[in-house]
């Protein structure tokens, strides 16, 4: 039985793997910012919710090879190793924060929907997002030549009430699909 789960626990990382691979892409451009809107924090905090620190970390970093590589999973369908390297690297790096920080707190509380582990749950989320925040606002201030807070203002402040909503989402669907896996003896 051990071999089966552990085959199981592969197979959700490459699916969520090629979830993110398949929904990052698609963003919307907004005029402020070199930064679009996208869903792939969404699908990100899902992946770290089903699959725990590890295996979602792990997911996330599959996605980022195959866009160094050069296939089209970054917002706008590009990839390679231009766009790490562009003003949008620092956010995707800072994707293995979100999911490292978030899949530890989610280990410890996301087993039940009561009060206090839903609040820590959303806590790991935005420590997460704020960590990749910092990197993204950092990379983005240094490719831009702008300032620290006139970066953070057009790179991260206007996507903090959609972050939260992808929270919630994903504290949602992730608790929900989770456990579903538990019945099914997977996780």
């Amino acid at each position: 039985m051990r071999g089966h789960t552990t085959t199981m626990k592969i197979t959700l990382t490459g699916l969520m793997a090629a979830l993110i691979c398949l929904l990052g892409p698609f963003s919307v451009p907004v005029p402020f910012s070199p930064v679009p809107f996208s869903l792939c924090t969404l699908v990100i905090y899902f992946a770290v919710y089903v699959l725990d620190a590890g295996l979602g970390t792990c997911s996330v970093a599959i996605y980022l090879l195959l866009g160094l590589v050069g296939l089209p999973v970054f917002s706008g369908f590009a990839g390679g190793i231009g766009r790490l390297l562009g003003p949008t690297g620092g956010y995707l790096i800072g994707y293995l924060f979100i999911a490292c920080i978030s899949g530890l707190f989610i280990k410890k509380w996301g087993h039940s929907y009561t009060f206090h582990n839903i609040i820590m749950c959303l806590l790991g989320m935005t420590l997460g997002t704020i960590v990749c925040y910092l990197f993204g606002t950092l990379w983005l201030s240094y490719q831009h030549s702008l300032d620290f807070t006139t970066a953070l203002s057009v790179g991260a402040l206007p996507y903090i009430p959609l972050d939260i909503l992808k929270m919630i989402l994903a504290l949602i669907l992730g608790g929900n699909v989770k456990k579903r896996l538990n019945v099914a003896g997977i996780f």
